[in-house]
């Protein structure tokens, strides 16, 4: 589980991440990070896992893959300037996927999306 602080809850906060933000993306995810330099506070990190992706076990396995992998990244994700929305949206290949591959696949696209 994420700690309070870092969920990302704000219908706003998603859609400005997942519109506005840098964007990268793999076989099993995508992956949507925005960064607002002016305002300080903690990365907050949402995710989105569809009906595509299986049926309600399924889609609960992958998100709790999704969580525990990401908080793994919060201490380098902390250190990007300002505060930052993070969205991890499954695809449907998420559900077979191992949870190497999974973590595989988050790191390379945070590395792609973090700003050089």
């Amino acid at each position: 589980m994420l700690p309070a602080a870092h969920r990302l809850t704000d219908s706003d906060d998603f859609r400005r991440a997942v519109r506005s933000g840098r964007r990268a993306g793999s076989p099993t995810l995508v992956v949507h990070l925005w960064v607002d330099p002016d305002v300080t506070g903690p990365v907050r990190v949402g995710f989105t896992v569809s009906k595509a992706v299986g049926n309600a076990a399924t889609r609960n396995r992958v998100k709790r893959r999704l969580r525990h992998l990401t908080r793994e990244h919060l201490p380098s994700l902390e250190e990007l300037p300002g505060r930052a929305a993070l969205v991890v949206r499954a695809l449907p290949a998420a559900a077979e996927a191992s949870y190497a591959a999974l973590g595989d696949d988050l790191g390379r696209t945070l590395e792609r999306v973090s700003p050089s």
